[in-house]
């Protein structure tokens, strides 16, 4: 066994873990997991340097695809597919790649992750020079991902690299590699566990910072949130209420009038002007709600 391979060693803590009560069992995963913000921490200043690249891109009109296998693969997907309701943004800004196609969302797709080439040919048929890509493996050398971050590079794309291993391969593939050094996992080489913990809470910092940046947050409010069911109806009206201090029954008016957009509601509002006003002032600033609310106040 690779000395390196953390994510492959057995931990002491769980070394009778068969002999254990659901009680002990459930304490010692609960023990572990407290350890994974801690680890997460450490790699913050790696994660910053990569986000800041990240944004950059993406406020040049780039999008940004996850790239992963098995566990690392669904959650990437899970992340992209959380975007679009969360933060309004178009289907294919943030994307993932998954080795073995959607199949391997539901089912093991067997081999898949070993097929370098498999990573290298669905990058190229979607990832343009314009784009960031972040292969996700806790390994830190699955040779899906690995081809995939290769052909990124090789095209021009910002790359990064997401793994739970020290001197990943996958770092040494990568211009912006985040390691975050998990250790042993509770059941050997289970990396469902805190490796997929750590890279869940990675990627909600990735695309959360990479949200606000784009100005779809605003103070803490996601005010891009999309309307697409009774739960974020009622959140787009608490939203128009919260930012501009009107009740519920003019902020449901006004989000009527704003086909449900809480940041065209909120302009039409504060600066009295008609949603085609509002509107217009978010075109003009790339769809950035501060800079459009900054715009308006300038005029």
């Amino acid at each position: 066994m690779n000395k390196n391979m953390l994510t492959e060693q057995r931990n002491k803590e769980s070394e009778k873990l068969d002999t254990f009560s659901v009680q002990e069992i459930i304490q010692v995963v609960n023990r572990e997991d407290k350890t994974v913000a801690d680890s997460v921490e450490r790699s913050i200043p790696q994660i910053t340097k990569a986000i800041e690249k990240i944004v950059e891109v993406m406020e040049r009109g780039g999008r940004l695809y996850y790239i992963g296998a098995g566990t690392s693969g669904r959650l990437g997907i899970l992340d992209a597919s959380e975007c679009p309701p969360t933060f309004g943004v178009a289907d294919d800004l943030v994307n993932g790649i998954i080795a073995g196609g959607d199949e391997a969302l539901r089912t093991a797709i067997e081999n898949a992750e070993d097929n370098e080439m498999a990573g290298r040919n669905d990058v190229e048929d979607v990832v343009t020079e314009k784009d960031a890509v972040v292969g996700i493996t806790s390994s830190g050398r699955t040779p899906y991902v690995i081809g995939g971050v290769r052909k990124a590079a090789q095209i021009g794309a910002l790359t990064a690299g997401l793994s739970c291993n020290p001197n990943a391969e996958l770092s040494r593939c990568v211009r912006y590699p985040i390691e975050i050094l998990v250790g042993p996992e509770v059941v050997t080489g289970s990396t469902r566990l805190k490796a997929g913990t750590a890279q869940k809470m990675v990627l909600n910092m990735i695309s959360t910072t990479v949200m606000i940046k784009l100005g779809k947050v605003y103070g803490n409010l996601m005010v891009n949130v999309q309307a697409t069911n009774e739960k974020l109806r009622h959140r787009v009206v608490h939203i128009i209420q919260e930012v501009t201090g009107v009740d519920e029954k003019t902020a449901q008016k006004y989000s009527n009038s704003a086909k449900g957009d809480a940041r065209a509601a909120i302009l039409m509002i504060m600066f009295q002007i008609p949603y085609e006003k509002a509107r217009e002032a978010l075109k003009e600033n790339n769809e950035h709600f501060p800079k459009a609310m900054k715009s308006l106040v300038e005029r």
